[in-house]
Parts: structure tokens; C-alpha cells; sequence
């Protein structure tokens, strides 16, 4: 399995980093992707790839960070043989709400594109409470793919199944999400790729307690369920989905 969106360098792992690794592989998860979120977590991200072999990491700044922007923190490290992608960014106006700073966000979320284009990257989107925005400028850079992050069941995006992955995570195992269990038929099973999004979005039975890339199964287990596949079945979809887009 590989874990297509994992936060091994926040800080809530300070004390476990490599037991969290350990579980996570003897629990069969064979990759890791570490997405860029705060640029002052990404010199860890980049430790972390350099000492697993099994880690990778991608760059770029998180629609919240947007303060701490500057191309050199994707220029200066996009080119490194572990990274795989130009993530997380996108926009956000959950936690956003002041338009100067949204249109800010939709000014950058451009500009991160546009160097994932011209090192030839996929991107990881982050999108809240902005669906409108996402798909217009998804809509204006034709020739660049990559994954939706934490699909939640936004039907808008599903257009874009010719060019994007979707990430499904643990609310795939939450008993209230009715939404995203009523969408996921309608994506190609080759569009698919497994996240825990961790330390977040744990998925059922662990709600409340940190997440892991150790749960990685229990997601991949719901889609078994909905899907009427096997386990095994999932992990070989989901892993040459995910090799597809990211070549890693």
C-alpha cells in the first residue's frame, strides 16, 4: 500500500518518527508521501526521504501559510531525486475568509501550478469551502494533473477524472458520511490512490486518538467493502494509481 498523504513532519511525531514508520510497514504500507504544508516542516520532510527509502516528499505551501510564500521554497527542492510532486496547495476559505487574502490564495495556488508545469510535477490540491474557484483555475492549466486531497464527495471535481486522482482517507470509514460513500461509485477505480492524511482524519475505530500511516489498512479495507473487491485487489489498483501520476 502506499500512503499517498502523510504529515511524518509535523510535530505531534517528534517523539515516534521511526516507530511510526515501522508500524506503518509491518502493517504493509510500502510508500510514504510527505506533502508540503508549513515551509518551517520541510527540512524534516527532506531528512525523513533522505534516511527511508520507502519516503518521498513533494513541496509547495499550504493555502493557510501564505505568509511564509517564496518560489525558492518549491524552486530549491523540486529537482531533489525524493520529491514527487508541487503539494499541498490550493485554496482554502473555511479559515480564510477575508477576500484581499483569498485572492491572494488564488494568486499563489496559480504560481505553485505554474512551477509544478515547468518542472514537470504533478500537484496536490487542497480545497475548502472553494469549489468554484478550484475548478476554474483546475480549468485554465489544462495540461497539469495530479490529486485532489481529502476527496470529500465534491461532485464538480469528478470532471476532472481524466487528469486527477482522488485521495480517499479516513472519512471513506466514518459511519455519518453519507456523502462521500454516495459519490465514490462514480470514480473509475484507476482514479483512486489511499491517504490518512495523518496526525488527522483518523479513521473509525480511532477517531479522537492521532492518526498513523498504520491505519492506511482500515481505508483500504472500507473500499474493498464498497467496491465487493479484495483487500489485495485494492492495494494493487490504488498502488499503480498512484505510481501512474507520481513515478514514484
Amino acid at each position: 500500500m502506499v500512503d499517498s498523504h502523510c504529515h511524518l513532519d509535523n510535530r505531534k511525531y517528534e517523539e515516534d518518527r521511526e516507530k511510526v514508520i515501522e508500524r506503518a510497514k509491518k502493517e504493509g504500507v510500502t510508500r510514504f508521501l510527505i506533502p508540503a504544508a508549513d515551509p518551517t516542516d520541510l527540512p524534516t520532510a527532506i531528512q525523513l526521504a533522505e534516511r527511508f527509502p520507502e519516503v518521498y516528499f513533494a513541496v509547495g505551501v499550504h493555502p493557510t501559510e501564505l505568509e511564509q510564500y517564496r518560489d525558492e521554497v518549491l524552486t530549491d527542492y523540486i529537482t531533489h531525486p525524493k520529491c514527487l510532486a508541487v503539494g499541498e496547495i490550493g485554496l482554502d476559505y473555511y479559515w480564510v475568509k477575508e477576500p484581499t487574502l483569498q485572492k491572494r490564495q488564488r494568486e499563489l495556488f496559480r504560481r505553485q501550478i505554474e512551477i509544478a508545469l515547468h518542472y514537470n510535477k504533478p500537484i496536490i490540491i487542497h480545497t475548502r469551502d472553494s469549489v468554484e474557484d478550484t475548478c476554474k483555475i483546475v480549468e485554465s492549466y489544462r495540461e497539469i494533473g495530479g490529486v485532489f486531497h481529502c476527496f470529500t464527495g465534491v461532485t464538480q471535481f469528478l470532471k476532472f477524472q481524466e487528469r486527477f486522482l482522488y485521495g480517499i482517507g479516513g472519512i471513506i470509514t466514518f459511519k455519518n458520511n453519507r456523502k462521500l460513500v454516495g459519490v465514490f461509485s462514480k470514480i473509475s477505480r484507476n482514479r483512486v490512490i489511499l491517504e490518512t492524511d495523518s496526525p488527522y482524519l483518523t479513521p473509525h475505530p480511532y477517531r479522537g486518538k492521532r492518526n498513523e500511516p498504520a491505519y492506511l489498512g482500515l481505508i483500504r479495507d472500507r473500499i474493498a467493502q464498497l467496491w465487493g473487491a479484495t483487500p489485495e485487489e485494492v492495494e494493487r489498483i490504488t498502488t499503480q494509481n498512484f505510481k501512474g501520476v507520481f513515478n514514484g
